[in-house]
């Protein structure tokens, strides 16, 4: 039985969650979290559903383990892959990533939206099935984007690389006159300067970082489990990539410094 002193899980196929545990730590800050990034299997997005769900429930074990109160899946590719598997599997509550579709069609002006993601999420049912529910009036433009989350994971979020691989994504879904674009992944909010840069100011870049991390915090406050308290909870970061690498990556994307320890979980 949880308490609300019990942290609360996250995890991704690398670092890219790393955007949404910021959202909670910003919403939540008295929360003790725990992340794992699975950067030595990283990235998801080409895997097969059995590879992903493999992965996803070694990790989630894990945390559940280490008294995770919470999972949050901060990873579209394994949210669009395996979310009721997990769901049935482990007796935690689990919030899921959902590409920010619907406050898209809401926001545009032209009724043209992108959707940059992974293949494996572009291809996927769960991104369909939101098209057709949220922006049935709207000209919806999938766009997989091999590549960028291993840009992320390497910590290159700018320069001439990152925008050579951004630029034949967006200049498509410009001619189009797409004037809003949905991030798919959760690494792709650390490259969100550069896509401004390349598509200029008036593109309005939605992700689902804030949305998950209020979802989150309601599933606590329907169960009970929000920690309170003065200053901030800890946090413990874990990846199955090389740890001196991930280390310095990750104190990059949020910031300051912080220490990585190497586990590999196994299904």
């Amino acid at each position: 039985m949880s308490n609300a002193n019990a942290p609360v899980g996250v995890f991704d196929s690398g670092l890219g969650g790393l955007s949404v545990l910021r959202e909670i730590q910003r919403l939540l800050p008295a929360e003790h979290m725990l992340y794992y990034g699975d950067s030595g299997h990283c990235p998801y997005g080409g895997r097969s559903p059995e590879y992903i769900l493999g992965r996803s429930a070694a990790v989630t074990q894990y945390l559940v383990q280490r008294g995770a109160k919470i999972i949050v899946v901060a990873c579209n590719t394994a949210t669009s892959v395996c979310i009721p598997q997990l769901r049935a599997r482990f007796r935690v509550p689990i919030v899921a990533m959902v590409p920010a579709v619907k406050p898209a069609a809401a926001a545009t002006r032209s009724e043209k939206i992108g959707v940059l993601a992974t293949p494996r999420t572009v291809t996927g049912e769960s991104l369909a099935a939101l098209i057709r529910e949220h922006a049935r009036d709207t000209e919806v433009y999938p766009v997989p984007a091999p590549g960028l989350v291993e840009l992320v994971e390497a910590g290159c979020l700018s320069g001439p690389e990152v925008e050579d691989a951004l630029r034949p994504l967006l200049e498509p879904l410009m001619a189009r006159g797409v004037d809003t674009v949905v991030l798919g992944c959760t690494h792709y909010p650390f490259l969100g300067n550069v896509i401004t840069d390349l598509a200029g100011p008036d593109l309005a870049i939605i992700d689902s970082g804030e949305a998950v991390a209020r979802q989150t915090r309601h599933v606590l406050a329907d169960r009970g489990l929000l920690r309170s308290g003065i200053g901030e909870g800890s946090l413990e970061l874990f990846t199955s990539g090389e740890a001196d690498h991930v280390s310095a990556v990750a104190s990059r994307l949020l910031g300051k410094p912080v220490t990585v320890t190497h586990v590999d979980v196994q299904p």
